[in-house]
Formats: structure tokens, sequence, C-alpha cells
């Protein structure tokens, strides 16, 4: 596969309706967030994680677009299948049984590395270390995406629920002989879920072509990734995570593989604002401190500066 021959950069614009976009496990599964300034976060990962999951349910079972990194998945057993399908050891014996493997050659070495790179999307993509045991080396990916970020601080609230049925007949039987009050009912047991009301979150990426050249990620996997960018939570809704959707993927497109501006002046020209009477307002415009918290995506603007592009730069809105 021939590999892309320019470098891009974007920004992704998704929001959360009364969901967990990205629960941190260190706070009791509470959203992710900035202790200092209560913005909200999500990280790279779980991002990196729902693409892998919409490639793997669009395109399951095809060449070339399998999925490295999959749940209870074995990695050293993928790393098995390259040495499995690479000579010299794929007609010696001790391939399918050895715990350990390693290349002995700096040629074996590429031809392995080579081949987990044409077969698994996410590590020609997001590149992988495959060095555990069964050796194939590691190899860094062209795609990079940074945490998200949400635009205004969020809250974070803890609701309480109820489970109508008990787990086995000795949970029913403490709860019934504990509570005797007359409008006790049977069998509830308590739990919590964590949501955001709402929040609009924003990403960065960052697409290189030069280390795309290493992996082979082509103009195939580009458009696969940017199609799984903005349909990923359309296959990942969950009573946890609420309502997600990609709201806006604007790519910026440079003309050579090295690029022709900065990342950061480009995402610059993107700036959200709060939509108040329909004028753009700064979300940290003190004008705002009295308007009612965003609840919805119109409740921002979003506004593009497209005027003295740096020649060679391109502005396409996928969404």
């Amino acid at each position: 596969m021939t590999a892309i021959a320019n470098r891009y950069d974007f920004v992704l614009l998704f929001d959360v309706t009364r969901g967990n976009p990205n629960g941190d496990p260190d706070a009791g599964n509470m959203p992710r967030i900035d202790p200092e300034t209560n913005f909200g976060l999500v990280s790279d990962v779980s991002l990196k994680r729902k693409i892998r999951n919409y490639v793997e349910l669009a395109h399951r079972g095809e060449e070339g677009r399998h999925i490295y990194v999959q749940e209870s998945s074995i990695l050293n057993e993928q790393h098995r299948k390259a040495y499995k399908a690479v000579a010299p050891y794929k007609d010696d014996p001790k391939t399918d049984k050895a715990a350990k493997l390693n290349p002995r050659t700096d040629d074996e070495a590429h031809a392995l590395t080579a081949w987990m790179c044409a077969n698994f999307f996410d590590v020609r993509t997001f590149g992988a270390v495959m060095s555990t045991g069964i050796n194939c080396g590691q190899v860094r990916g062209p795609v990079q995406i940074a945490f998200a970020q949400s635009i205004e601080p969020i809250i974070a609230q803890e609701i309480s629920i109820t489970r109508m049925a008990a787990t086995n007949e000795a949970e029913k039987k403490q709860k019934a002989e504990g509570d005797d009050s007359v409008d006790r009912t049977d069998n509830r047991t308590m739990g919590r879920k964590h949501i955001v009301p709402y929040g609009l979150y924003r990403a960065h990426g960052f697409i290189s072509a030069k280390l795309a050249e290493r992996t082979g990620f082509g103009e195939d996997d580009l458009e696969l990734l940017f199609t799984a960018l903005a349909e990923m939570f359309e296959h990942d809704h969950s009573a946890a995570r609420g309502e997600m959707a990609s709201r806006k993927l604007i790519v910026f497109k440079h003309d050579t593989a090295l690029g022709k501006a900065s990342a950061h002046a480009l995402f610059e020209r993107v700036r959200i604002g709060r939509n108040i009477d329909g004028e753009f307002r700064d979300v940290e415009d003190r004008r705002i401190d009295n308007a009612p918290p965003a609840r919805k995506f119109t409740n921002y603007i979003v506004e593009i500066d497209r005027a003295n592009l740096p020649d060679g730069v391109e502005i396409i809105e996928r969404l």
C-alpha cells in the first residue's frame, strides 16, 4: 500500500448528554476532570478504543483491517501469527509453542514488523510496542490524538439508582429481615451512576506522512480513520455513556509531507464560543456569567478563520 503523501492536522468536537464520556477508575469511575479547573477530560486511549471498535465492527475479517488490541486478546498470540507467516519461522515446529521468539537478523525483524503493519489497522495507524516475549519489534504510528478537553468546566453528578431483584436467596432474606418499614420494597438495592448533564469536548489530532512511510498508512486508511471519527459514537451507545455524538471534524491538509504551518497555529483558527441570542461570545467572557448553562450543541457557535491561510494548507470540514 502506498503511504499518504500529505500531512494532516484535525480538530474533533464531540459532546455527551447525561452520560459519562470517560470514567476515571482512580476516582470511583467519576468523569475525568482537571482538578484545578474542573474542565472535563477524555483520554486519547478512550478515543482510540472507539476507533478500533468501529473498524472491527465495520470491517471485521477484511484483509489488512484486523485489530491488534482487542478485548481479552493475548498480544503475544497476535505476534505469533507474524512468525507463522514469515520465513524461516513458518516452517519451524517450535514457532507454534515457543513462549519466546526473537528475530535473528535485522532483515527478519523488519519482515516481522512489516507483516504486523500490513495486517493490523491499528498498528499501521497508531503504532505499537510488540516486543513482549514473542518479539515483533515496535513501531511509531503516524496518527496521534491528544486528550480531549471540555469547552467549559463540567459538573459531574452522582445519581442514586435502585435494583428490584436480588442476586441470591441470602440477599433477599437479609433485606427482608433488615427492613421493617411499612412501605418496604423487597430486594431493593442501591447503586451509583455518574453523569455529565452536558459537555462539549475538543480533541486535536496529528497525522504524519513521514511516519506513514514506515507503517504503510495509506489513503484508504486515512479515509477509514476520518469515517471512524465521524461515526464511532453511533455504535458505542450504552446506558453509562448517555448520548454521545461527533459534532465537527475540521481537517487541515498540507500539500507536503512535512507541512506548511505549525499545528497549534492552525488549531487557533477554530474557535468555540457560547451562542448568546445568535451572537458569538467567548466562553471566558464575563458577560455570560449569568447565562443558563449549556445543555445542547446549539448553545455554542463554532467559528473557523479561513482568512490568510498559509500557502499550501487547505481546510476540509468532514462534519
